[in-house]
């Protein structure tokens, strides 16, 4: 019944939408909404690095207006996301269609409904094809059922609520982790086993219900708390439990301060979110039976970004993210097949940092660091496959990503603005860490930068 009564409000919403909204700017939709060229909200052409109108659009609920004419009431917008894949080494066991190595992918096909309704709501949902797992599902949701300000002592505050299905979806910032670099990467490439549950665990497979507010334009304070749906729910959205089911509300809360001036906006904040989780076991087995596992994960971020008049613009931004585990449920499961015996406590920390230059919306060049690390964890990270196995154990990894993007369409003076948005990149990431190691990390002969990957991508949107 609970998610029923969710799935009942996203639908009101959803059919608001389609009668009432006008599309926003994060998307081509958005920009017919609001009359403004796709740089007015976001750095680089289109999407999704917000600037601080950007965030003011996405905080006051997508509701403003401005444009005119039928565009403006047309809530709906596609994107496809389409790539060239090589690794150092190929990767075995990729699905078909696609082979070892040297693929060409169709990443995503989404579509939007997204727009606001009135003056106190909007939002957006986005449905996703991907070929590379040939599957579909509910991906990112923002719902803001209302909002609206008063008058504190000559500033504004604004009060909203939001319903959404990712933690940090709804969040202003592109320092954390829905909206955060790389805002592309490789679906067919491996990736490092270690992540926090903040930035990974919950992913389209959750219900969050947050409220926030918005004091003077620089104070953000948002809490609330999320819960994940249930398996019928799950098979009817395409999406799976990730790290399992949750057991009770899982508490999250978000603190940000905003300075904005000379064309210059910087923000530093902190997220906490704690999670009891009954982990996967057997054929989707999530209640708890052989014990829980416990999360509390606290992550501090920052910003700067330097928009000047729109011919250079630079941002720094970065999170550091602490998790502190008590895996009972996961080491328990362990140490039944295993044997031994192992602590459930243990931890994880990583740090994800990018910088990123851009002369008129038009070229652009990305650098990216990320690292995690903590002690061994064998109940996590031995999985004894081949590629994504550790060997010793350890989340330990490190990356650099550098990425260049041409956008030709995308601006105000574009051909067919606001509906022709195309950005082409070409991305390279290398690792000196995988998986706790660099020679032979997964037991397998398999080294670090064996998975050093250049990904070329078109990215449109329309």
């Amino acid at each position: 019944m609970r998610f029923r009564s969710v799935l009942l409000m996203c639908l009101t919403l959803v059919v608001g939408l389609l009668l009432a909204a006008r599309p926003v700017q994060a998307l081509p939709a958005f920009a017919a909404q609001t009359g403004q060229p796709c740089t007015a909200c976001h750095i680089g052409g289109f999407g999704p690095q917000l600037t601080p109108l950007g965030r003011a659009f996405k905080i006051g609920a997508y509701t403003q207006r401005g444009g005119e004419g039928w565009q403006s009431y047309m809530p709906l917008a596609v994107m496809t996301q389409t790539s060239f894949n090589h690794t150092n080494a190929g990767v075995p066991g990729n699905a078909a269609p696609y082979g070892p190595n040297n693929n060409f992918a169709l990443d995503q096909v989404s579509g939007f409904l997204a727009g606001g309704i009135g003056e106190h709501t909007g939002g957006f949902v986005q449905f996703t094809y991907s070929n590379v797992s040939n599957s579909s599902n509910l991906d990112n949701t923002d719902l803001r059922p209302y909002t609206t300000t008063f008058d504190v002592g000559g500033n504004e505050l604004r009060i909203g609520t939001t319903v959404n299905n990712n933690p940090t979806v709804q969040d202003p910032y592109n320092s954390t982790f829905a909206w955060g670099y790389p805002y592309i990467s490789s679906k067919l490439a491996p990736t490092p086993a270690a992540s926090p549950i903040l930035a990974s665990g919950f992913n389209n497979n959750s219900v969050g219900y947050t409220v926030y507010a918005w004091y003077d334009r620089s104070l953000y304070l948002e809490g609330g708390a999320y819960t994940t749906i249930g398996t019928w729910a799950l098979g009817r959205t395409g999406n799976d439990f990730g790290v399992g089911s949750s057991q009770g509300a899982m508490p999250y809360f978000r603190a940000a301060y905003e300075w904005d001036w000379n064309s210059q906006a910087a923000h530093i904040g902190a997220l906490y979110m704690q999670a009891n989780v009954n982990p996967v076991s057997g054929v989707l087995q999530t209640d708890g039976s052989m014990g829980r596992d416990h999360y509390q994960d606290y992550a501090f971020d920052a910003g700067y970004q330097y928009l000047g008049d729109g011919t250079h613009i630079v941002t720094v931004q970065g999170i550091y993210t602490y998790e502190n585990q008590n895996l009972e449920g996961t080491t328990t499961s362990f140490d039944n097949a295993n044997g031994t015996k192992f602590g459930p406590r243990s931890n994880l920390n990583q740090i994800q940092v990018n910088l990123s230059y851009w002369y008129q919306n038009t070229y652009g060049v990305t650098f990216g660091w990320q690292n995690a690390w903590g002690p061994s964890n064998p109940a996590l990270y031995t999985t004894g496959s081949q590629v994504t196995n550790s060997a010793n154990g350890k989340p330990n990894s490190n990356a650099f990503i550098m990425e260049a993007d041409w956008v030709p369409f995308g601006k105000e003076d574009s051909w067919g603005a606001p509906f022709a948005n195309l950005k082409l990149g070409i991305q390279y990431t290398a690792y000196t860490q995988f998986n706790g190691g660099n020679k032979n990390y997964d037991g397998f002969g398999r080294n670090a930068s064996d998975n050093n990957t250049l990904f070329l991508f078109a990215w449109m949107a329309f």
